[in-house]
Parts: structure tokens; C-alpha cells; sequence
């Protein structure tokens, strides 16, 4: 019973700290760093061209 009841744990422990992961990344509050995060390699590239076109 001692091993049923440590995965019943187990599995709502690594529940609940998925639901704060998902909760922190679509916090209005990280938006801007996010966007700026997914522009990275875009504006990486926009600045390789600029020093190639010179």
C-alpha cells in the first residue's frame, strides 16, 4: 500500500508543478520578455544581412 500511496503523491506533486509551469509561461506579466525571446533569430539574421550588404 506504501508504494501505491507514494505514486498517488508522486503523480499530483508533478501535476501541480506542471500547472505552474504552464501558469508562468502564459502570464500576461512574461509577455514582452517572450516576444523579445522569439525575435532573437530573426534579428540575428536581419543584422548578418545588413553586415553583408554592407
Amino acid at each position: 500500500m506504501a508504494v501505491v500511496t507514494f505514486h498517488a503523491v508522486w503523480t499530483v506533486v508533478l501535476f501541480v508543478i506542471f500547472i505552474g509551469i504552464v501558469l508562468w509561461a502564459w502570464s500576461s506579466k512574461r509577455k514582452k520578455r517572450f516576444d523579445e525571446a522569439a525575435r532573437l533569430p530573426l534579428d540575428d539574421d536581419e543584422e548578418k544581412l545588413e553586415r553583408k550588404n554592407g
